[in-house]
């Protein structure tokens, strides 16, 4: 066991998940959808864990490969344990619950089948975790809704891995591993909106569309893995060229570790660019440095807008240049640290401080672009208190991340 827990290494277990007893054990009741094995929480030394039984063979190789993503920083649950049961050929892998994660039935059950722009960020988030395994390597087998945990990051949504039974590590994958990932996420994706448009009584003849929609879900990979590893010719005499493509990349997140100009043959002045692309912490590393914050990317794009925003009033009223790392001292004191406090508080203390400031902002945004004016903070933070957010939002789908303990934050709309 790697975490060092008293009343997690007290728990039974040498004795058949479903057999133990409830009223020694302290069990949260959290709705998982279809799984191929047996998946219980339970409530040891203040944390949640998740603990799933499966065979001992599968269960050492999803414990390894969990092992392999953490080290590799990729977005997966973490492995906290694996028990070998010595009666059953059976073991218990154990993960750290993902706080404040979101399954995808309940976000989608939370708004009219007919809203298909919600469904879109939880596909633009699905497509871009299988690009970042497949550009460390791994081959996952089993992408779909259902085996991903979505987490609000900013105004965008983040997918989590959370089944990594089938998943396989290699040096590179081919084009055809990663086209039978893609093929397997598509059937996937498609089942699971079949079952979210039944329960929503979707009408009739919605099938084409959801076709369509898992189908474009392959587009969207295929679209971002062409940018990370598209190798256009560029004008050796024009360096704006170069600076686009640095600038298209550093915008969705990922920082450029290495650009290389290769000449190109029979080209004349133009040249072959080629970048080593890293992970998507561009803004997230930017903001650390000027503020130690550490939040997570999409958070760090929302918040950089918001300190250059507090830097240009600070020229202005200054009437001079002001440096980035100083804008950023005023920032955190005169405007973010405030900011999170009144944002947290009129979300009553609950869910993440800093996703309810880039609410806050975002609403802001909303209401001021409606009232052809800047309507100050009073108005959204009214509407953050009442859990509303304007049209167009993506706090929609969560402003409304808000959720404690004791509200179930996985398939808690599942009968």
């Amino acid at each position: 066991m790697r975490a060092g827990s008293t009343e997690l290494f007290a728990l039974p277990w040498l004795e058949p998940l479903g057999e133990w007893d409830a009223a020694v054990v302290e069990f949260r009741d959290i709705a998982v959808g279809l799984s191929r094995h047996l998946v219980r929480f339970v409530e040891a030394d203040g944390r949640l864990w998740a603990l799933k039984e499966l065979p001992r063979r599968t269960a050492l190789h999803e414990y390894t490969m969990l092992r392999e993503l953490e080290q590799r920083s990729m977005a997966a649950v973490r492995a906290a344990g694996l028990v070998i049961q010595p009666l059953e050929d059976t073991a218990i892998l154990v993960t750290h619950f993902l706080e404040r994660s979101w399954q995808y039935r309940r976000l989608l059950l939370r708004v009219p089948f007919t809203s298909t722009a919600h469904r879109a960020r939880l596909f633009d988030a699905v497509a871009g975790l299988l690009v970042d395994l497949h550009r460390n390597g791994i081959f996952w087998g089993d992408c779909s809704l259902n085996n991903s945990l979505f987490m609000r990051d900013g105004q965008e949504i983040r997918a989590w891995l959370v089944d990594a039974e089938t998943a396989e590590c290699h040096a590179l994958l081919s084009d055809g591993q990663r086209q039978l990932d893609l093929e397997i996420m598509v059937e996937n994706v498609l089942g699971g909106l079949l079952d979210v448009a039944a329960r929503l009584e979707a009408p009739e003849g919605i099938v084409d569309q959801l076709v369509a929609e898992a189908e474009g879900v392959a587009s969207r990979y295929e679209h971002l893995w062409t940018l990370l590893h598209d190798e256009p010719l560029v004008s050796l005499s024009d360096a704006d060229q170069v600076d686009a493509r640095l600038r298209r990349l550093n915008d969705l997140g990922f920082a450029v570790d290495e650009v290389r100009l290769e000449a190109a043959g029979g080209a004349g002045e133009r040249a072959r660019l080629r970048t080593a692309v890293a992970g998507r912490t561009f803004h997230a590393d930017r903001l650390r440095v000027l503020t130690g914050l550490e939040v997570g990317e999409g958070q760090a794009t929302v918040l950089m807008h918001d300190l250059r925003a507090h830097r240009d009033r600070l020229r202005e009223e200054w009437r001079e240049d002001v440096p980035e790392p100083v804008a950023a001292r005023f920032w955190m004191h005169d405007v973010y640290t405030p900011g999170v406090e009144q944002a947290h508080r009129a979300v009553a203390l609950l869910g993440d401080p800093v996703q309810a400031y880039c609410d806050l902002l975002e609403v802001r945004w909303l209401l001021s672009e409606q009232a052809g004016e800047d309507v100050g903070d009073g108005p959204a933070l009214e509407a953050l208190a009442r859990q509303r957010a304007p049209d167009g939002s993506a706090a929609t789908m969560g402003i409304l991340d808000v959720t404690t303990r004791e509200v179930p934050v996985v398939g808690a709309d599942e009968p």
